[in-house]
C-alpha cells in the first residue's frame, strides 16, 4: 500500500490528498479506475473542465504566436468565445517579455520529485519572473482562497527552486518571483501573489513534511475526509458509499491540471534540493 517506485507529486496530487487521503490512495497508490455517476451535477463539471481545457489550448497556442484571428473560430466553436474576447481585450498586464507557456519543471525533495506544469511563466533574466494561471471559474475565488490552495504553494516554490533553468543559469530569488491567477470570468480582477525569503523557507518545511506524511501512511485502507462536499466530485465516492453532499462552491474549479501528472521525466528540468 506504499507510493509506487519514481512516483512524483503535483500541486493536484498533494491537494487530493489534504482533501481526502483516501482519495489520493485510490487514485495514486492503487490505480483505481472508476466511472463517475453520471447525474446532472456531475455532467455539468465534466463539461467545465472540457472548457476550461479547451480555453487552455487556445491560449497556449496563441502564445506561441498562432494568430489570434485563426483561433476566433476554434474558440466558437469550442464554446469559449466569451472567454477568449476577455483574454484578448483584457490580458495580464506588465508580464515580463520572455514567454514559456505550458512549462515543467521539477525539484527534489527527500526521495520524491515535486513537478509543475505552469500556463505561463514570463521572465526578464536577472531581474525577474511572473507565473500566470489561467482561471475560469464562475466567480472569482478570495485571496484566502487561492492562499490555502496548495497551487499557489508548490507553483511558487518549485519555479523558485528550479529557477536557474529560465534564467541563464542563475536562480531567481524568491522576492523576485510573484504569481499571478488571471480569471476568463472577471479579465480585470486578477490575484496577484508576491514571494519572499519567509515564505520560501516556510513552504519548502511544509512541502518536505507534507510529502514525508503521505510516504510514511501505511494502512490497507486510508482515512476518509470528514468534508463530504469533496465527495461530490469524487471518482471513486460509489466506492465509500458517498453518493450525496452539497456540491463545490463557484470558487472551486475542475482544473485541466487535476488530471494525472504526464510528464516525460527526460524532458524536464530539474533542480536537487
Amino acid at each position: 500500500m506504499k507510493l509506487p517506485e519514481g512516483f512524483a507529486f503535483s500541486q493536484s496530487s498533494l491537494q487530493e490528498y489534504v482533501d481526502c487521503p483516501r482519495w489520493f490512495q485510490l487514485r495514486y497508490v492503487l490505480g483505481v479506475q472508476w466511472p463517475m455517476a453520471h447525474e446532472d451535477s456531475s455532467l455539468a463539471w465534466e463539461r467545465r473542465a472540457r472548457l476550461g481545457a479547451a480555453f487552455h489550448r487556445l491560449v497556449q497556442q496563441h502564445l506561441l504566436r498562432i494568430g489570434s484571428g485563426q483561433l476566433a473560430s476554434a474558440a466558437e466553436e469550442a464554446g469559449v468565445a466569451a472567454w477568449w474576447h476577455a483574454y484578448l481585450s483584457c490580458p495580464p498586464r506588465d508580464l515580463p517579455p520572455v514567454r514559456r507557456a505550458e512549462l515543467s519543471l521539477s525539484v527534489l525533495l527527500g526521495s520524491y520529485r515535486l513537478a509543475a506544469r505552469y500556463d505561463l511563466v514570463a521572465t526578464e533574466p536577472g531581474r525577474r519572473a511572473v507565473i500566470v494561471d489561467w482561471k475560469t471559474t464562475e466567480s472569482r475565488p478570495q485571496h484566502a482562497q487561492l492562499a490555502a490552495r496548495l497551487q499557489t504553494l508548490v507553483y511558487l516554490y518549485v519555479l523558485v527552486e528550479a529557477s536557474a533553468q529560465v534564467n541563464e543559469g542563475q536562480p531567481f530569488a524568491p522576492e523576485q518571483v510573484e504569481l499571478l491567477y488571471w480569471f476568463a470570468n472577471h479579465p480585470q480582477q486578477s490575484e496577484r501573489f508576491t514571494y519572499d525569503t519567509a515564505a520560501h523557507t516556510a513552504a519548502g518545511r511544509r512541502l518536505r513534511s507534507l510529502i514525508a506524511e503521505i510516504a510514511a501512511v501505511d494502512m490497507a485502507e486510508w482515512v476518509l475526509t470528514p468534508r463530504t462536499e469533496h465527495c461530490r466530485t469524487c471518482p471513486y465516492r460509489t466506492l465509500c458509499g458517498r453518493e450525496g453532499g452539497p456540491m463545490p462552491g463557484e470558487g472551486v474549479e475542475p482544473e485541466p491540471e487535476a488530471e494525472p501528472v504526464d510528464f516525460d521525466l527526460e524532458q524536464i528540468a530539474e533542480i536537487e534540493f
